[in-house]
C-alpha cells in the first residue's frame, strides 16, 4: 500500500471522493438559489427543504406507490416543482419589489414550517432508500473500490449543472430569462408573459433541487433534517462564486467539496469551517465572488 504525502492513499482517494460527492450535491443546490436569486433577487432560505422534500418525494413513491428510482428521478422533481410554483403565486410573488430581507425571511420560515411537518409525521431517525440493483456493487479502480452509484450521481449533477447552464446562457429562452430580469416592461411589451416566466422560472430552480434530494436519497438517511445539514455550506458557495452566477455555482460547489473532502485528511479540524474561511477570504478580496459581475 504506497502512500502520498504521508496519508496512506485509499484513505487520500476516498476522502477526495466524498469530497467530489459533496461537491456534486453543493453545486447543483447553489445552482437552484443561483438561478432563483439571479432571475428573480429572491434569496431562497427555504432551498434546503426542498431539497428534502425531493429525497421525501422518492421515498414516498417507492414506499405507498411501488415507484422505484428511476421514475422518481422525473417525478419527485416535477411534484416539489409544482409546489413550489404555488408557494410562488401565493407566496413569493408579493415580495419582488420590496427589500431583499423579507424574501429571506419568508422563505426561512417557510423552510422551518416544511421541516416541522415531516418531523411531526415521520420523525427525526432517518428512513432508508435502497440502491437501485443496476448500479449496486463497486468498481475496482486498483488503488480504490469506486462505488458505482456514487459514480452516478457526480456524473449525473454534473450532466445537470452544465445543460442548466447551456440552457441558460446558449439558448433564446435563457436570453429571454435574462432580459426579462433586467427590463421586464421591455421584454412584456414583445408578447412574453414575464410573470408566468418567472414562475416557471422558481419552479425550475426548486425541481432542481428536488432532483439533488432524490440522489441524496440512497446516501444519506431520507429525514427532515438533511437539507439544514446542506444550506449554511451551500449558502456560502453561492457567495464565493458570486450571487447569480450559474458557471460560479457550478465550478465552486464542486472546487470547495473537493477542499473539504482533503482537508478532512490533513487537518480533520478544520474541515466544518474550511469553506467559511475561504467565504470570509474571498469577501476581503473580491466582494461579489469570484464569478460575480461588478455592480
Amino acid at each position: 500500500m504506497f502512500s502520498i504525502f504521508g496519508v496512506p492513499a485509499p484513505l487520500l482517494f476516498g476522502q477526495l471522493l466524498l469530497g467530489i460527492i459533496n461537491g456534486a450535491f453543493y453545486a447543483m443546490l447553489s445552482l437552484g438559489l443561483a438561478i432563483i436569486f439571479g432571475m428573480l433577487n429572491i434569496i431562497n432560505f427555504a432551498h434546503g427543504a426542498f431539497f428534502m422534500m425531493g429525497a421525501f418525494a422518492a421515498w414516498m413513491l417507492l414506499s405507498y406507490a411501488g415507484i422505484g428510482y428511476w421514475p422518481a428521478l422525473i417525478l419527485s422533481p416535477i411534484i416539489v416543482g409544482i409546489i413550489g410554483v404555488i408557494l410562488e403565486k401565493t407566496l413569493i410573488s408579493r415580495l419582488y419589489k420590496l427589500d431583499h430581507l423579507y424574501g429571506l425571511l419568508l422563505t426561512f420560515g417557510l423552510a422551518l414550517v416544511i421541516e416541522g411537518v415531516f418531523r411531526n409525521a415521520y420523525g427525526s431517525s432517518g428512513l432508508p432508500y435502497r440502491i437501485p440493483p443496476v448500479l449496486a456493487g463497486a468498481t475496482n479502480l486498483g488503488f480504490m473500490f469506486l462505488p458505482n452509484y456514487r459514480a452516478w450521481v457526480v456524473g449525473a449533477a454534473l450532466f445537470v449543472c452544465l445543460a442548466t447552464w447551456a440552457i441558460i446562457e446558449k439558448t433564446s429562452l435563457g436570453a429571454t430569462l435574462r432580459a426579462a430580469t433586467e427590463n421586464a416592461p421591455l421584454v412584456q411589451a414583445f408578447g412574453v408573459n414575464v410573470p408566468r416566466l418567472i414562475t416557471l422560472t422558481f419552479g425550475g430552480g426548486i425541481a432542481l433541487a428536488a432532483l439533488a434530494g432524490v440522489l441524496a436519497a440512497p446516501i444519506y438517511s431520507v429525514n427532515p433534517n438533511m437539507g439544514s445539514n446542506f444550506i449554511n455550506t451551500v449558502f456560502a458557495v453561492v457567495v464565493i462564486g458570486g450571487m447569480g452566477s450559474i458557471m460560479g455555482s457550478i465550478v465552486t460547489g464542486f472546487a470547495l467539496g473537493i477542499v473539504e473532502g482533503l482537508t478532512k485528511v490533513f487537518y480533520p479540524p478544520g474541515s466544518a469551517t474550511v469553506v467559511f474561511v475561504i467565504m470570509v477570504i474571498i469577501l476581503l478580496v473580491r466582494p461579489r465572488g469570484l464569478f460575480g459581475k461588478a455592480a
